[in-house]
């Protein structure tokens, strides 16, 4: 997803929160915008192999709830392409911004 918003001129990173057990980790890149995403485990099993189940994804969603309470827009994607995530971010900013 950061690749096609790069595509579209737009500085995006990916922030590997969920990894992490600092719940404010994404505020060190002090973002212009913050983007939240979300799948169900069946969504994210189709799209690449977890070996993880339902109880990592509630984990992970746990160390997301501050990033996902401060997100300018969150997304749950599991009916959208890469591509209609892209343009989804890249119409909020655009809406944000007035243009």
């Amino acid at each position: 997803m950061v690749g096609n918003l790069r595509k579209l001129g737009i500085d995006a990173h990916n922030v590997a929160q969920e990894h992490s057990g600092v719940k404010k980790l994404w505020r060190k890149k002090c973002p212009d915008v913050l983007v939240m995403l979300d799948a169900s485990l069946a969504a994210i099993r189709k799209r690449r192999a977890v070996p993880w189940g339902e109880e990592r994804l509630v984990a992970q969603r746990e160390r997301l709830s501050d990033a996902k309470a401060n997100a300018n827009l969150y997304l749950y994607t599991d009916e959208l392409t890469a591509d209609e995530v892209a343009q989804a971010v890249l119409a909020h900013i655009r809406r944000s911004d007035g243009v």
